[in-house]
């Protein structure tokens, strides 16, 4: 057995000599140290020894063992320093060479739109509302007098992650839980921005975009104060110029319900492309609050009113930027990002 204690120390401090690289010396330790190496074989034979002689040859085993471990960690960190010595010549820095040229960031134009509508609402006293995206059916549909069988779902293909959740259709469901948390008929002002999502992707349509829905409930409030406020939006956005028009539309959770024009911001309403001759662009749509909107969240029809509106922030910057295309928005092109 000593002879073969021998032979192994012979064998791995020639290899350790020999080993020029730090994934060879791992090799080698596995080899002579490991479940299934040299060192671990004499040990595993000693059963077959005589019992006068174990402690003596497991006292040798175990000087063997401290010995390479001691020289292969001492080889081990001299190839490592010779590596490293290696790398740093090859990859000399020239310090006399300029630096980089750090080019300074823009924000986004989606970033800014979305800016300056809060900007303006902030200015009329309402608060910013947020809630989650993944939303249950209840609070993105039913809750705003959309129950399962109303047609109105077909005009917002969704993203549904099981049978009762979705990625939200709109930010409608924040003014629903803002209701909720309050004490019935309490006031609110608000505006809830964020991103929604639905199956839709052309030059004016994103299956991910960004929006802002504003909802005002408390006593008297009334549709020429829906008017009011859109119109000082409009011309806070556009500037004081800009025409504002109302035309009747349906939505579930509001009745009455209008879409808002605004007068073509390219031909100043005289008639153009973009207009498509009209001299007007629709931008949000709006109305007073439905009352079983207003019963489902615990808000008495009879003592307070209220009314919302919705509008695609995208649509916003395309106006207020020139710009015809929404995926423009998304595509990460630094040509089109370096005009803002």
């Amino acid at each position: 057995m000593e002879m073969e204690l021998r032979r192994i120390r012979e064998a791995a401090f020639r290899e350790l000599e020999l080993a020029q690289e730090v994934g060879a010396l791992n090799e080698i330790r596995v080899r002579v140290l490991g479940k299934k190496g040299d060192l671990t074989a004499v040990l595993r034979g000693m059963g077959a020894m005589d019992a006068t002689e174990r402690p003596r040859i497991g006292q040798l085993v175990n000087d063997l063992r401290q010995e390479f471990e001691a020289a292969l960690n001492e080889r081990m960190a001299l190839l490592k320093d010779a590596a490293l010595t290696k790398r740093l010549e090859a990859e000399r820095i020239d310090v006399t060479l300029p630096g980089r040229i750090l080019e300074r960031g823009r924000r986004h134009p989606l970033t800014m739109a979305l800016d300056r509508i809060k900007a303006v609402f902030l200015q009329m006293g309402f608060d910013i509302e947020e809630g989650p995206e993944v939303e249950s059916d209840y609070y993105n549909f039913e809750a705003l007098n959309l129950p399962p069988d109303h047609p109105a779902r077909d005009m917002q293909d969704s993203f549904y992650i099981t049978e009762q959740f979705l990625l939200r259709t709109h930010t409608s469901p924040v003014q629903v839980r803002t209701m909720q948390a309050k004490p019935p008929n309490s006031p609110i002002r608000m505006i809830a921005p964020g991103k929604v999502y639905r199956r839709d992707y052309d030059a004016t349509h994103s299956p991910m975009f960004q929006q802002v829905e504003g909802l005002v409930v408390g006593p008297d409030i009334r549709f020429s104060d829906l008017k009011g406020t859109l119109e000082l939006f409009c011309q806070g956005i556009f500037g004081d110029s800009v025409k504002v028009r109302f035309r009747p539309s349906y939505f579930p959770f509001t009745e009455p319900s209008a879409e808002v024009d605004i007068s073509c911001v390219i031909c100043k309403g005289s008639g153009c492309r973009v207009c498509k001759g009209t001299g007007w662009l629709e931008i949000l749509g709006s109305g007073m609050v439905h009352p079983r909107v207003l019963e489902m969240s615990n808000y008495d029809p009879s003592q307070v009113s209220g009314f919302a509106f919705g509008m695609g922030v995208e649509r916003i910057a395309m106006l207020a930027f020139g710009i015809d295309d929404m995926r423009l928005f998304y595509e990460n092109d630094v040509r089109f990002l370096r005009r803002f």
